[in-house]
């Protein structure tokens, strides 16, 4: 519900600030006093395109600032948080527009930067605007079916629920189809693959050990002749150690007749030692050095063999064995291709009978509730002298492209102003003034405000008076209750209703002219009725009128 409206320095008005309650509210004013400018104010903050014809001569800038009060559970405030803004349940929504003197134009939402655009959509979806020219709301034919739906209480949400089913098997058996007719036409190329690889039977890893051994076996072939010549050089009883060894038992025989022989001794003791150990070490590389020449050439055989199969199929060695199985798993689905499509056609063919149930149920709710909504539209038109105007509901059958999660029907309100013109869209009628009433009787019939939490009519009882206008200040009301309605009017029958009354008039000061808008009180209110019904002179018998209707209320 919009609760405040702040506007500056918009055309002539300079500053104002109106506060707006529940319930209808009625705007009046003499011709030319600036009811349009209010309105334009109000479509500037709601995303309409800025032009900065609308700033106020002399000034910089105009600004617009609208503040609401949603339920907790509005969609509008979803739509803000889905868009990274910030809008918190409970407090109210702030939204604000500024258009420079240049033509630039700024947008925010709870003072947070926003587009445009944003702002569009959500003005779409906090006020409903109807006026002369108006081409939103109900004149939209894809709006309508869902209008229908909501007031036949017709149960779409299971048609959406088979749609979904439907179309999730049609695409598994379409993508199916497709890896089946792929995978057919290479079923020759994937049988060799297959055979190919499960006899070379790739083993992750298998590269790098492969070739950490064939490197250790080169290497132990080009050390072969100094291993052997070491070997010979430690071996034997004419080898190194067997000369040392000899050494020292001489040694050991006469290291008594002097201290020097016996630190000979001690330190050919260390030597054997150290000798032994490197004689060790030096066995112990020879034989992890041994080359094998055949199970070097296997290796290498093998080694290229592997390689040679990577390169064959475009992948890394050891992704292999995971490609062996991937294609085996490929082929496998190829054979047993035919026996899972069929139960893929079943499927789809079990989801789709049951689509057509749901949404043929729909459709004959649709044309029940349609010829339920054509009566109760009829029963309005006679008191809004529209009684040589026809209303009817067109549920008509989509092609089968068309169908979708709303099923099967294409919905929209036609209406036939003259006896025996043919029935044609509501956006195509030629009198504005009907076309405000028609949007009016729909509202009523739907009782619906599209889910817009305000809605305002523009001069809706333009060119009617009397009765006709008693019977839209009725219906106004009746929209009114339990929502907000703010309504543009001529018509002192449609004023008298109102909750709550807001004058706009214009002032002069020298060259200065401003607009102003305010609420009246309860005599202001008397007079401004008795004007609206006497003219410029308000005479005794337009104020007794004006009682008259408004104790008529």
């Amino acid at each position: 519900m919009l609760t405040r409206l702040s506007i500056r320095n918009i055309v002539l008005i300079e500053a104002l600030d109106l506060d707006f309650g529940p319930g209808l509210a009625v705007l009046t004013g003499e011709t030319g006093a600036g009811k349009s400018i209010l309105l334009d104010a109000l479509g500037l903050v709601l995303g309409a395109r800025a032009d900065s014809g609308l700033v106020r001569q002399g000034t910089d800038q105009a600004s617009v600032t609208a503040s609401f009060e949603l339920a907790a559970d509005s969609p509008v405030l979803a739509t803000v948080a889905d868009n990274g803004l910030d809008a918190e349940p409970g407090e109210p929504l702030l939204v604000r527009r500024m258009v420079k003197a240049d033509g630039g134009s700024r947008a925010f939402i709870n003072d947070q930067p926003c587009s445009a655009a944003l702002l569009r959509e959500i003005g779409t979806a906090l006020v409903e605007i109807h006026g002369q020219h108006d081409d939103r709301g109900l004149m939209n034919p894809r709006g309508h079916r869902l209008l229908l739906d909501h007031y036949g209480r017709c149960d779409s949400a299971g048609v959406a629920g088979a749609y979904a089913r439907w179309t999730g098997a049609r695409d598994a058996l379409e993508a199916a189809r497709a890896d089946l007719a792929a995978a057919t036409t290479e079923r020759e190329w994937l049988a060799h693959a297959v055979t190919e690889l499960t006899a070379f039977a790739p083993v992750v890893g298998e590269e790098e050990e492969l070739a950490e051994e064939r490197a250790a076996m080169q290497k132990g072939a080009r050390l072969t002749d100094d291993l052997s010549a070491l070997s010979g050089l430690f071996d034997g009883s004419d080898g190194g150690l067997s000369q040392m060894r000899q050494a020292a038992r001489r040694l050991d025989r006469i290291a008594a007749e002097h201290p020097s022989l016996e630190h000979a001794l001690a330190a050919l003791d260390r030597a054997l030692i150290e000798a032994g150990e490197a004689e060790e070490h030096v066995a112990a590389a020879t034989e992890a050095l041994a080359v094998d020449p055949a199970r070097l050439d296997a290796i290498e055989v093998r080694l290229f063999d592997l390689r040679a199969l990577a390169r064959k199929y475009a992948v890394a060695a050891d992704e292999l064995a995971t490609l062996a199985a991937e294609l085996s798993d490929k082929l496998t689905r190829i054979d047993a291709g035919e026996e899972g499509l069929a139960a893929l056609e079943k499927a789809e063919a079990t989801a789709r009978t049951a689509y057509l149930a749901a949404a043929k149920a729909l459709g004959d709710q649709r044309r029940t509730a349609a010829e339920r909504l054509d009566e109760a539209v009829a029963s309005e038109l006679a008191p809004l002298k529209l009684d040589a105007a026809r209303f009817r509901t067109a549920v008509d059958p989509l092609d089968e492209g068309q169908w979708g999660p709303g099923g099967m029907d294409r919905v929209e309100f036609l209406i036939s102003t003259n006896p025996g013109a043919p029935f044609a869209p509501l956006i195509k009628i030629a009198s504005g003034g009907e076309l405000s009433r028609f949007i009016l009787v729909l509202k009523v019939a739907l009782a619906e405000r599209g889910g817009a939490t305000t809605m305002i009519f523009d001069e809706i009882d333009r060119g009617v008076g009397g009765a006709v206008a008693s019977a839209i200040g009725d219906r106004l009301s009746r929209l009114a209750s339990g929502g907000q309605l703010l309504v543009v009017t001529h018509s002192p029958q449609v004023a008298a209703r109102g909750a709550a009354h807001l004058l706009i008039a214009k002032a002069s000061e020298g060259t200065i002219t401003r607009t102003g808008v305010r609420a009246l009180d309860d005599a202001e209110r008397r007079e401004e009725i008795a004007r609206m019904l006497s003219g410029a002179a308000i005479t005794p018998e337009a104020r007794a009128q004006a009682d008259r209707l408004l104790e008529g209320v």
